[in-house]
């Protein structure tokens, strides 16, 4: 059966995000998976950065695994994840989801939530899930999402649980080949800020593209728009930061621990020598899988809200400020900022022999998690705000 979301043409003019002419409506009998990292706020507050963007990650290898690489629509969102599948998969998927909420527990001690809803029931709730395909070079395109639908399911999913994916029993093995986080840390260049941001819309959708129109002509004024990873990648780490969480996520059934991290130091340090001389491997050239790793970086994407992990200057980071505190007091959008020193990096490297590897950044020191309990804080604040402002109805008087 054909593809028919590899039929969708690629765009790679990211301003076209906005155009809804870039979406396509998915079928009514497909199905729209989300997952989140319950209490991520305090894992994140703990340190455990690594070990949150892993287990997000962890639920797009599973699927791609199970589905093939770039075969479905996903976006990666720091603590968890977004997709779609059509339903001739969706058993398979639920076995996938199931093996990775149980691995996530036993080997990360964070707790996955899952959910699956049918395109049917979200049209059903007046939301829509349509999707467009962002080239970020000639081998990947990323997911964009619009529609509010999968913005509605995962307000669900936190609401009720009769939608989620039951966790598989003790022991269970997802397929997670291929998902490593071997770069070092990416450091904001002189006196900026790498800057996690969330930009959600109003009821004004117009006023909202504007907002975000502006944001790009911002960042469009740095050659590299804003993008955190030079053009020729990321610096090579070794011993990885995250040697023992590759080792957990390759290590087979039943497998030993120790033999895992030693197979990642073996591969690594080979690497490792390799990215330093230059020296190519066969068909491996590290100077190539470099470059193509900052052009497959998800730096910046479209899910019923705008999500970038960016490296601002001072300047920049001053007027970006300035244009979203002056939307947001406008009821234009809301948003969530978080600024930190680094970004660190997750990937999918189904082979180092091809271009199509997949690479999910996030903020090093809090990241979208911190972005969105930025925002959500204000939401609150609002709100509290609102309720002390409504007159209250005057107590009846007790009788003499």
């Amino acid at each position: 059966m054909p593809n028919s979301y590899l039929a969708i043409p690629t765009f790679s003019d990211f301003r076209q995000i906005l155009d809804p002419a870039r979406y396509h409506a998915l079928p009514d009998d497909w199905y729209v998976g989300i997952a989140d990292i319950v209490a991520s706020t305090e894992a994140v507050a703990q340190g455990r950065y690594k070990a949150v963007n892993m287990a997000g990650a962890a639920v797009i290898a599973a699927i791609s695994n199970t589905l093939g690489h770039s075969a479905y629509p996903f976006m990666f969102g720091g603590d968890g994840a977004s997709f779609a599948c059509a339903p001739e998969q969706i058993d398979k998927i639920r076995i996938a989801l199931g093996a990775t909420r149980r691995w996530t527990r036993e080997n990360l001690g964070l707790e996955l939530r899952v959910a699956l809803f049918k395109m049917s029931e979200i049209r059903a709730a007046g939301r829509d899930v349509r999707v467009a395909r962002y080239a970020v070079s000639d081998a990947v395109s990323y997911a964009m999402f619009s529609g509010e639908g999968v913005h509605w399911a995962e307000a669900q999913m936190k609401a009720h649980s009769d939608h989620h994916v039951s966790s598989a029993p003790p022991g269970a093995q997802p397929d997670l080949n291929g998902l490593s986080c071997r770069w070092s840390s990416i450091t904001a260049s002189n006196d900026g800020s790498i800057v996690s941001l969330i930009v959600l819309p109003t009821d004004n959708r117009a006023a909202f593209d504007a907002v975000v129109n502006d944001v790009l002509y911002l960042l469009d004024e740095d050659p590299r728009h804003a993008h955190p990873v030079g053009e020729n990648g990321p610096l090579f780490r070794f011993p990885p930061a995250g040697l023992t969480l590759e080792a957990l996520a390759s290590r087979p059934l039943g497998g030993s621990l120790f033999v895992a991290r030693a197979k990642v130091i073996l591969t690594a340090a080979l690497a490792f020598i390799l990215d330093k001389t230059g020296w190519k491997l066969g068909a491996f050239d590290p100077a190539h899988y470099r470059r193509y790793t900052a052009l497959n970086t998800d730096y910046r994407k479209f899910g019923d809200a705008l999500f970038m992990t960016v490296n601002c200057s001072a300047k920049q980071l001053d007027d970006l400020e300035q244009i979203l505190t002056r939307a947001e007091h406008e009821n234009s959008i809301q948003f969530g900022l978080h600024r930190q020193k680094t970004a660190i990096m997750t990937c999918i490297v189904p082979s180092v022999l091809n271009d199509a590897h997949f690479h999910f950044l996030d903020g090093g020191e809090g990241g979208y998690s911190a972005a969105s309990a930025a925002y959500k804080a204000k939401r609150r604040a609002r709100d509290n705000a609102k309720t002390a402002q409504t007159p209250q109805a005057a107590s009846p008087v007790a009788p003499l």
